[in-house]
């Protein structure tokens, strides 16, 4: 048995976990007014927002942990084991939240999750840098990307849908089961790397492993072996430290709406679960398209003869750039729906830029040593999220959000800054001398 364009199928079937990885970590946030009524019916509305502050910290922390371990794991045990573990683990972990008692238990539950649903990033960079050639890479890491996008789509107006019929705790189990049926898919599928899978046709394989020699700007074969640095190794170059700084600047500004858009829907227009299911999931659809978008901008360029480094850096300012003025605009969006607009605006231009960011590891280092890469960048940018999301109660104590706003567009032009600076052209690394 063969099967055409298998690399496709995969890639799907990995921003499929990624949309089920959104719908459970989106679940809390949703379910929060319900949540906050049985749990903590005694607590200020500050005490609730700041609990619910303090809950998400734990996760991100969690998160960004899970990341720099869960890129050593999937170094070590290969693609296809380490999104088992990882989904595994996480969806267990999202049926214990209707279990939660109080703050301590909902904490350990979010912690388990954090760490389990970061691998599902380094995962994801590894089996592109194993699956696609170069030329195609940004469009793959697009489609994954999308799959958090969609998720936030999907997940929002599904949960608010399902209170009506469910408590809050059958809501998590159900949402939770899910991951235990992409396993199934998952197993029958990826049986093995493209050198070696046995339904992979001899066209496709070539293709693949073709594609993803080292060549140089004349597009010529140049011999070299792929570059695997030690982590120290890996540590000590400046290249490392673009994609690490470029990623924790620009991450917090995505969880800062992925954690915050129901809050703030519920804080300043005053809506309940329902209401914020109408109207929440609309940022996510600039978001989908904005991954999409800087994944074929990219392949286009490439195509067109454009190197990589020129591909990489316009896609990425240009995403930055397009966040910058839309970020401003919400210090005064007037009404909910031009403030959803604008937030879509944002995540289309944050999608536009992230997807080429992802793939800065894939791009400078061999496959051995991509998933070390990315999982140190991940955990850069979810510190990064931490310490945006723990000053956001501060920040909004009155309810003005517009110095939160103002935060992220300043890590937009860091973001840029990293990247153009301290990856002076990037290209495939070389041991050093």
């Amino acid at each position: 048995m063969q099967l055409k364009g298998l690399r496709w199928w995969v890639i799907a079937l990995i921003a499929l976990a990624t949309i089920i990885n959104y719908i459970d970590r989106q679940a809390l946030s949703v379910l929060w007014p319900d949540i906050v009524e049985d749990l903590f019916p005694d607590e200020s509305a500050l005490e609730r927002k700041q609990i619910y502050a303090n809950i998400s910290i734990v996760f991100v922390f969690a998160y960004a942990f899970g990341q720099a371990i869960f890129g050593k794991i999937f170094d070590w045990v290969g693609t296809r084991f380490g999104f088992v573990l990882s989904i595994g683990v996480w969806s267990i972990a999202t049926v214990a939240h209707a279990f939660a008692q109080g703050v301590l238990s909902l904490s350990i539950f979010r912690a388990i999750l954090g760490v389990a649903e970061a691998g599902n990033w380094p995962g994801a960079a590894k089996g592109n840098a194993e699956w696609f050639p170069t030329k195609e890479r940004a469009l793959a890491q697009g489609i994954f990307n999308s799959g958090a996008a969609i998720g936030g789509i999907i997940a929002i107006p599904l949960i608010a849908y399902l209170t009506i019929y469910f408590s809050w705790q059958m809501v998590f189990v159900f949402v939770g089961v899910l991951g235990f049926l992409w396993l199934v898919p998952w197993l029958i599928l990826v049986k093995a790397p493209p050198s070696s899978h046995p339904w992979l046709t001899a066209e496709e394989r070539e293709y693949i492993l073709t594609g993803q020699r080292r060549v140089d700007d004349n597009g010529d074969v140049t011999g070299e072996e792929e570059y695997n640095p030690s982590t120290a190794e890996l540590l000590s170059r400046k290249q490392s430290w673009g994609v690490i700084i470029a990623s924790a600047a620009i991450d917090p500004i995505w969880w800062l709406f992925v954690f915050w858009i129901p809050i703030y829907l519920n804080e300043v227009y005053g809506m309940d679960v329902k209401s914020i299911g109408i109207y929440g999931w609309v940022p996510y659809v600039g978001a989908m398209f904005g991954a999409w978008f800087g994944g074929l901008l990219a392949q286009n360029r490439l195509k067109a003869g454009w190197n990589t480094d020129k591909t990489r850096k316009l896609t990425i300012t240009l995403g930055c750039l397009i966040m910058l003025p839309a970020l401003l605009a919400m210090a005064n969006p007037g009404g909910p729906t031009t403030a959803v607009l604008i937030m879509a605006v944002i995540l289309f231009g944050f999608q536009t830029a992230i997807g080429n960011v992802q793939t800065l590891p894939s791009d400078l280092l061999g496959k051995k040593a991509v998933g070390t890469l990315s999982g140190f960048s991940g955990m850069a940018a979810k510190l990064g999220a931490v310490g945006l999301t723990s000053l956001v109660p501060i920040l909004t104590a009155d309810g003005n959000y517009t110095p939160a706003f103002v935060i992220g567009a300043s890590l937009a032009i860091i973001a840029m800054a990293a990247v153009w600076i301290l990856i002076p052209k990037i290209e495939p690394l070389k041991k050093p001398q």
